[in-house]
């Protein structure tokens, strides 16, 4: 971690603990899963997924019974564990038989995969060329990539950050040596980058959102002008898919028409529990986030041309010496249209 001081390697210890706390907190017990333990075709399969929180599709199908009821014509329903965050704590509770279901960036996925995999992906979801990016404050004078050089920037490690970051750089034939990456978690990144600790941060939607609603930030590249690569993709626990293909297929045929259905009315799956507290959007960053959302993809199944894409971005990876090697994204792979 590139942090100078003692104020921000302070940060790092709480990043770890953080990590540590989401994995426990996605546990709801050990040893075999009910979804692994065998029985008769009657018995309820229980799928494990983290909550949703206050938006998104799941957060409706929590809410509203939908995705229970999809699942019930395959005896199966959802049990919410933890909350819904960072990729990679939530890779480390599947491979844990704590989890069943997780969503993150192929970035993320890639980094996660580099290690001991027990998941596999299924579903993907096109880049959000509108959502990520690289944010300055206005004013700054940071208003284009070269401008970033000498300068920090946050970013998640081997995540959406450090992708975009390195990517946007690669792009502008800025060597990475040139900018200082500062690596956090997401969650913790706001505080620093609002007191001017750090120069830019590179993020997508879900932090991004709050800072372009204030109206003192602005990307100085979005995903799209940066060319990003980074699909959203749905993981699920690799001895649940074996077990039980009819309950993930079932999930992905509920998560392919739920996403249509925001994509077209983005302002249903906002505020979806509360409009009141940190969770909820209101005024701009609302505003931010239906724009964002209509201009989004659906969940669909992985194609090939998908595959090249991903492959591409681990290829990109390895040069840039964030994975040791090209790590085999393809063997974690899943059809979910010919799971049988």
């Amino acid at each position: 971690m590139r942090i100078p001081n003692p104020a921000l390697r302070a940060i790092r210890v709480s990043a770890a603990l953080t990590a540590l706390a989401a994995v426990a907190a996605l546990a709801t017990g050990c040893g075999t899963s009910q979804a692994d333990a065998g029985g008769g075709d009657d018995k309820q399969v229980t799928i494990r997924i983290p909550d949703p929180g206050n938006a998104g599709v799941l957060a409706v199908g929590k809410k509203d019974g939908s995705l229970d009821k999809a699942l019930a014509k395959v005896h199966a329903k959802a049990e919410w564990t933890g909350s819904a965050g960072p990729f990679a704590p939530a890779a480390q509770a599947m491979n844990a038989d704590q989890l069943d279901i997780a969503t993150g960036s192929i970035t993320s996925g890639i980094t996660s995969l580099a290690q001991t995999p027990g998941f596999s992906f299924f579903t993907a979801t096109a880049p959000d060329g509108a959502g990520e990016g690289i944010l300055a404050k206005k004013g700054s004078g940071i208003d284009s990539v070269e401008d970033l050089v000498g300068k920090k920037v946050a970013v998640n490690q081997g995540g959406t950050g450090e992708y975009l970051l390195l990517k946007a750089l690669a792009d502008h034939h800025i060597p990475a040596s040139k900018v200082e990456r500062v690596y956090l978690r997401p969650d913790q990144t706001a505080a620093v980058f609002n007191s001017g600790k750090v120069d830019a941060w590179a993020v997508w939607s879900t932090y991004s959102v709050a800072e372009l609603g204030t109206g003192k930030a602005e990307f100085i590249a979005t995903g799209k002008e940066i060319g990003s690569d980074n699909y959203s993709l749905t993981a699920v626990r690799t001895a649940f898919a074996d077990k039980h293909p009819e309950v993930v297929r079932a999930l992905y045929a509920y998560l392919h028409a739920a996403s249509a259905k925001e994509k077209a009315d983005p302002a249903a799956y906002l505020n979806v529990n509360t409009d009141a507290g940190p969770q909820a959007l209101s005024g701009a960053a609302k505003r931010t986030q239906i724009r964002i959302t209509r201009q989004g993809g659906t969940v669909e199944p992985i194609t090939d041309a998908d595959i090249e894409r991903f492959e591409a971005v681990a290829r990109f990876y390895a040069d840039q010496k964030v994975t040791r090697k090209t790590v085999d994204v393809a063997a974690h792979l899943l059809d979910v249209e010919k799971l049988s």
